[in-house]
């Protein structure tokens, strides 16, 4: 398992996707790995976040107004303190704003408990032999993992995925996504070729890109 960041960039087009699905489909030729790609455009939505920011200013409001000449009731206070709670909340729920105000542990732990939830969606630890593997893309908070199940793990290092990620992300920087996911389709067919061989034709998940809008 490698997680590592990537550059914020586009969803790939519909072409892109046919080229990514054939890619898996030569790779799966020369491997007993079931290989699936997932590229979302964040974890979360983060509504709480900004809600947390509005009403922790907002709580500061009246102290700001005791100390100013204005002459404001209990309820002026409590009106100015709910549209500056509102106004925040508008403001801080731009993704270009909001996302500034996300800690990194938590874009990072949100990403990540989203690749293992779609490890277990797309049903690769149910593959025969264990051979599944995932790679996981999720834009937002510039985020890769490749998770892979116990019958492939056994025979790859995670500094041998870590080495196709570190690729993949350095693609991804330059702005070329598809190139990414294709070479990182690529190396993980190369890899996987040597230690976990083709023996028999099968193909038991699908080979398109999941797409999480």
């Amino acid at each position: 398992m490698t997680r590592f960041f990537v550059k914020r960039g586009g969803l790939l087009s519909d072409t892109d996707q046919r080229a990514v699905a054939e890619a898996i489909a030569a790779v799966e030729k020369n491997t007993d790995a079931e290989l699936v790609t997932v590229l979302a455009r964040q974890a979360d939505t983060y509504h709480y976040i900004p809600a947390l920011w509005a009403a922790a200013i907002a709580l500061l409001v009246p102290g700001a107004l005791a100390m100013t000449a204005l002459w404001l009731t209990l309820w002026d206070v409590l009106l100015v303190q709910w549209l500056v709670f509102v106004v925040l909340i508008l403001v801080l729920r731009l993704p270009a704003v909001m996302f500034r105000l996300i800690p990194s542990s938590i874009r990072r732990w949100r990403a990540g408990n989203l690749a293992r939830r779609q490890f277990l969606e797309q049903n690769l630890h149910h593959t025969r032999g264990q051979t599944g593997v995932l790679i996981f893309v999720s834009e937002a908070e510039h985020y890769v993992e490749i998770i892979a199940d116990r019958g492939i793990n056994q025979h790859v290092s995670a500094e041998q995925w870590r080495a196709i990620v570190d690729a993949f992300t350095q693609g991804v920087r330059r702005g070329e996504t598809l190139q990414g996911f294709l070479r990182c389709i690529e190396s993980c067919g190369v890899l996987l070729q040597a230690h976990v061989p083709v023996t028999e034709q099968k193909n038991e998940l699908p080979n398109h890109l999941v797409l999480i809008d």
